[in-house]
């Protein structure tokens, strides 16, 4: 009678099981509530199957999807670029290079911690009093930490002082800036009239607009806080790191402001 061989495991293989645990768990993170959740459960289904066929030795069908694997790697940074960009800047975002961190420290990589950024809020909540008081849509874009260059686009540049009459100006419904947003970054109005990419998430309430996407798709690539005027309501809503703080007083929101801008 042959002997039944045990699989034996290393601590090594441990290591190797919890890691890719933790970045199946962090890829799904990213792209749950998005159309790429279905793409991504099919993928791991097919490489699942795959490697079970593998391990069975059955050779001729694990061939075949080895093939089909291989070669679907091209389509498939294609089709989730957009969550290959979210995962790389969410690694970028870690603890491993943020502010004061041991890598930065041993590299020299250092740069004005955004809690010593001199924002003049004041401006910044009375134009946003008016805006709501007039129901006026607005979109305000405190970038902190993560360059976001790369995700705007038609935007003008304006390199000014922030002021309650600037910002009342730009948004002003016969102003060809009015529908974009404003780029403030270090105390200066960088731009106005710029286009926010806009979230691709079917988990979204029906009740949110346009500006409501397009500040949740910024936040999905950086660690910018977005200020929105609801055109509708006139509510004031804060946008950071996907979440949403909606319906806030102009007290709430400078307190939430503070808070982000110094953690």
């Amino acid at each position: 009678m042959t002997p039944i061989l045990f699989i034996s495991v290393r601590w090594l293989d441990a290591i190797d099981i919890l890691l890719v645990a933790f970045l199946i768990y962090q890829l799904y993170n990213i792209v749950k509530g998005t159309v790429a959740i279905r793409i991504f459960v099919g993928i791991f289904a097919l490489y699942l199957f795959w490697k079970i066929v593998e391990a069975l030795k059955m050779e001729l069908l694990s061939d075949i999807l080895g093939q089909f694997i291989g070669v679907g790697v091209i389509a498939l940074i294609i089709v989730f670029q957009q969550e290959i960009r979210r995962f790389l800047l969410y690694l970028g975002n870690t603890q491993l290079v943020e502010e004061n961190s041991f890598l930065r420290r041993l590299f020299g990589w250092t740069r004005k911690a955004s809690s010593e950024i001199n924002l003049n809020l004041n401006e910044i909540l009375e134009a946003g009093k008016d805006l709501s008081k007039e129901k006026t849509g607005a979109l305000i874009v405190l970038q902190k930490n993560t360059i976001i260059d790369a995700f705007l686009s038609g935007g003008t540049k304006i390199d000014g002082e922030i002021t309650q009459g600037l910002l009342l100006s730009i948004f002003n419904k016969l102003s060809p800036l009015h529908d974009g947003a404003v780029l403030i970054e270090n105390n200066r109005l960088v731009s106005a009239g710029n286009v926010l990419p806009v979230s691709q998430r079917t988990d979204i309430p029906k009740n949110f607009g346009m500006r409501h996407r397009a500040a949740l798709g910024l936040s999905e690539n950086s660690d910018s806080l977005i200020i929105i005027v609801s055109e509708e309501t006139g509510n004031l809503s804060l946008v950071h790191k996907e979440e949403i703080s909606e319906d806030l007083s102009l007290s709430k929101l400078s307190t939430l402001i503070k808070e982000k801008l110094g953690s």
